[in-house]
């Protein structure tokens, strides 16, 4: 893609000051020059930049917003308290932006903010939501805590696998599906009936969604988790292939 050819190329030259990027971006008056900016400024990847990068998901401009989360995922932890902190609770289009920076990112002090984005009255914000709470670190969550938080998550999953759009569905496919690797991953005292009712609600959306893409998408995650669980079954045992 040019923005991530625009950030990698960046590294070739001397990082500019921080005030005169943020000063170019400010200036800028063209869509294109928006963009621009935007980029050179997510490619410093200075905490300094972490707020203007977040004010740039609420401009009516969709390049610009997908340079804008890459910068914020480049960062990393240091974007999300920002990020939660500033949410839009009146532009939908700049919480979908942000929930897709928070999906990527992964920390799990975003769980909260994104269990109820899945209840959001716009769906671009469901639909990102719904596919973060799948990737989350879990490394990063107590052991004592997993069982809880995960059965939330699924429980919410159940929910959004049966949401009038269909591109919700399919986010919530790829929730669960990544939902069912952390159960194999960071096992807990509940993951086997956890990983149960994960199978049942992609068998569900295999075998009732209207949406043919929905169904593909069911059925790619169960052939994939199956595989996964009989590869590991095989380091175990050997003579199980």
């Amino acid at each position: 893609m040019i923005v991530t050819t625009l950030i990698d190329s960046s590294n070739t030259h001397p990082t500019p000051n921080i005030d005169q990027l943020l000063a170019d971006l400010d200036a800028a008056d063209s869509s294109i020059g928006v963009i621009r900016a935007v980029v050179a400024l997510a490619a410093t990847r200075s905490t300094a930049a972490i707020v203007k990068l977040i004010e740039v998901l609420r401009y009516n401009n969709p390049g610009a917003a997908v340079a804008a989360v890459d910068g914020l995922v480049a960062i990393g932890e240091p974007s999300v308290l920002p990020l939660l902190d500033l949410l839009d609770g009146y532009n939908y289009g700049a919480r979908a932006w942000a929930m897709r920076a928070l999906s990527q990112i992964g920390d799990p002090r975003a769980i909260e903010a994104l269990l109820e984005a899945m209840v959001d009255f716009s769906l671009s914000v469901r639909r990102a939501a719904a596919k973060g709470v799948g990737s989350l670190q879990w490394q990063h969550v107590a052991a004592a805590d997993l069982d809880e938080l995960r059965s939330r998550i699924v429980e919410a999953l159940a929910q959004t696998a049966r949401d009038d759009e269909w591109v919700v569905r399919y986010a919530s496919v790829v929730g669960l599906q990544g939902v069912a690797h952390s159960l194999a991953e960071f096992p807990s005292a509940s993951a086997i009936d956890l990983r149960d009712r994960v199978l049942n609600e992609l068998a569900g959306r295999r075998h009732d969604d209207a949406e043919a893409a929905v169904r593909a998408r069911a059925i790619l995650a169960l052939t994939q988790l199956e595989n996964a669980q009989l590869e590991s079954a095989q380091s175990i045992d050997p003579e199980l292939g």
